[in-house]
């Protein structure tokens, strides 16, 4: 045998050797398997009902989260509903901690300025409860010189702030101002009217002592807010909401919590 024979036989045997190897930790590598459905990380501040509340299983639950269980159905992805306060949640979307906002968000000119909106889904309009015995009332300006409560940073605070002569009280959740109003702290609340509603209405804790007064003094659509310019999201989510409205599942939806 000759060195230079002996050379390439050694080095056709290290190449099979390579060669093998290679193949054998190819094979081994797990590739993962990609995700068949997007995921849709959404904020709500689940302290609205019928809206979004948390039950006594300590689970969200409502008209929103039906919605959005309704609408992950129909268009082929998933949802994460995180529990977030109202204090800051604008904040966090356009953070990037979270994809959207389901928390009964009205559309205003001035929030699509800095964040995106699906279509419409509920029109809320705001309305005034006042305690059951309070008569003489039947709009914000009857109020001149009295506190009124409202949730922070809603459109509810919004339009007491622009009655002259009204005193606006501001809560970080809106049931802490019924109660307020139901001890008497306050005279009145201005809400949503299907947060309204199941307060003044349902709430076993309020029914027999709050009211609502006059009609609802807003037109107000209710929206999914989405960061800024995420063109991706806002489709899945339009796409998804009017299947569901032609479908007739959002009526469904809407006859379970707010009628």
């Amino acid at each position: 045998m000759t060195r230079t024979s002996s050379v390439r036989r050694a080095f056709a045997a290290a190449l099979l050797l390579a060669l093998a190897f290679t193949a054998w930790a190819g094979g081994s590598k797990e590739t993962p398997a990609p995700n068949a459905k997007p995921k849709i990380v959404i904020a709500s501040d689940a302290t609205w009902p019928p809206m979004e509340f948390v039950n006594e299983q300590k689970e969200i639950v409502g008209f929103g989260p039906d919605m959005l269980k309704a609408m992950a159905a129909a268009g082929g992805f998933d949802i994460e509903i995180r529990n977030t306060a109202w204090d800051g949640i604008f904040a966090g979307l356009a953070n990037g901690a979270y994809d959207a906002i389901s928390s009964s968000v009205t559309i205003t000119d001035e929030r699509k300025q800095t964040m995106d909106f699906t279509a419409p889904y509920v029109n809320a309009g705001q309305v005034l409860v006042v305690g059951k015995g309070l008569s003489g009332v039947e709009k914000l300006a009857d109020l001149k010189g009295k506190k009124v409560g409202a949730q922070i940073g809603t459109t509810g605070a919004i339009e007491i702030g622009k009655v002259d002569g009204v005193v606006l009280a501001t809560y970080d959740e809106v049931g802490l101002a019924f109660e307020d109003l139901a001890n008497g702290r306050i005279v009145g609340v201005v809400a949503d009217s299907p947060i309204a509603a199941d307060f003044a209405m349902q709430n076993p804790k309020f029914k027999d002592k709050l009211k609502i007064v006059g009609k609802p003094f807003t037109d107000e659509w209710l929206g999914l807010a989405v960061k800024k310019g995420d063109a991706k999201t806002l489709k899945l989510l339009d796409d998804a909401l009017a299947k569901i409205k032609a479908s007739g599942e959002l009526d469904k939806i809407a006859g379970k919590w707010l009628r």
